[in-house]
């Protein structure tokens, strides 16, 4: 008996040993790069008192607007009252539209946005806004954080004497409200909506009729029959507009924008001139309100959408017309990455990391928490 316990212990002892070598060929998976910085801070706090201003397209009644003053909240929280930023409305200091301008020439030190809107300016803006059937807000967080998107951003911005951070994650848009059942591909040839940017092509060329009326213009233009169907945002965004007491339809899903992303940008010159401990609260405070504005917005998201199904009919289009809608968009997409480098450089890095992460997500899928009667009945996946 003894000898026998004597090969056991030496048995697993040989198997400790060899599993500990095999571990010890694999050094530690993945590390925090800032910690190198913050274990020997060499600069002293400031004491130099700084007020900046702060412009965007938003009105003071979207939520868009409180993400941005969150952010100058949070900046004035962690100052001590140092860097005090005042947010000016769309108008109040500057039209909606000059924003970026003020804030490039330097009549303003900070703006907030959704980047889309200045495609005019270079079309890779809008890849950092949201791209139909691209990054959800999962993705656009670990992709800017950790797969060079940020940094992409920032060359984007810095092209306009702009410094740029992310600075607000929505999730996922709504899809159109609209008085017209459609669920196929057929049933949009023809109709009349109201999209921006990447997605007003892709529907143009699907049959649609697009216009990309401001969002001010929306339910007088759906109320008149001057169009069918509109999409502007997400639905806490979405509900205060009332689009549910004119129409009929929300047609789900929002493919057009899975993450609703936005950005902080701020005057490069004024930038530079901050002192080192109040960048480092800058670049923390806009990283706070990444994170805390996916979850704000999503709490509220929930009590919309089910204040909007008492209201309207939610459909969802069907699962060939939403494939047939990704090729479009595919096709489109490519023809706009061939024309323009800076939007290929971004989209490739966005491709390549969806694809990188699709191993994961479909090795973890499965594991959706649905209330426990939809799980059993069959519906276990998003």
């Amino acid at each position: 008996m003894k000898r026998i316990l004597t090969v056991a212990m030496t048995v697993g002892l040989a198997v400790t040993v060899a599993a500990g070598t095999a571990n010890a060929k694999r050094e530690k998976f993945g590390q925090d790069d800032r910690h190198k910085i913050a274990k020997r801070v060499k600069f002293e706090p400031s004491t130099e008192k700084i007020k900046w201003k702060m412009v965007m397209p938003w009105s003071k009644g979207l939520l868009f607007y409180d993400v941005a003053v969150h952010f100058a909240d949070t900046v004035r929280l962690i100052s001590a009252g140092r860097l005090d930023i005042k947010p000016f409305s769309a108008g109040e200091l500057v039209p909606a539209m000059q924003s970026f301008d003020a804030v490039s020439k330097g009549s303003a030190q900070v703006g907030h946005d959704w980047p889309g809107y200045w495609k005019g300016k270079n079309e890779a803006f809008v890849a950092f806004a949201s791209v139909p059937f691209g990054l959800d807000a999962e993705g656009y967080n670990i992709w800017l954080q950790e797969k060079g998107g940020t940094k992409m951003m920032q060359e984007i911005y810095g092209q306009f004497g702009l410094f740029a951070l992310p600075g607000g994650q929505l999730g996922q848009e709504m899809g159109l409200f609209s008085n017209k059942r459609a669920t196929k591909m057929e049933d949009f040839k023809g109709m009349r909506l109201r999209t921006p940017g990447w997605y007003m092509d892709i529907m143009n060329n699907l049959g649609a009729s697009v216009s990309p009326l401001p969002g001010g213009e929306v339910y007088l233009a759906l109320e008149r029959g001057v169009i069918d169907a509109a999409e502007f945002s997400s639905p806490a965004i979405n509900y205060p507009m009332g689009f549910d007491e004119i129409t009929k339809y929300a047609i789900q899903p929002g493919v057009h924008q899975p993450g609703i992303q936005c950005a902080l940008f701020f005057n490069q010159e004024a930038y530079d001139k901050l002192p080192e401990d109040l960048k480092w609260i800058v670049t923390i405070a806009a990283a706070e309100t990444q994170a805390w504005s996916y979850n704000w917005i999503n709490s509220l998201n929930a009590e919309a959408i089910n204040n909007f199904s008492k209201s309207v009919e939610i459909v969802k289009m069907d699962k060939e017309t939403l494939i047939e809608f990704r090729k479009v968009a595919k096709t489109y997409l490519d023809s706009v990455k061939a024309k323009h480098p800076d939007v290929k450089k971004v989209l490739d890095s966005q491709e390549a990391f969806i694809e990188e992460y699709s191993v994961w997500r479909d090795a973890r899928s499965g594991a959706t928490p649905w209330p426990y009667e939809t799980y059993i009945s069959g519906r276990i996946t998003e």
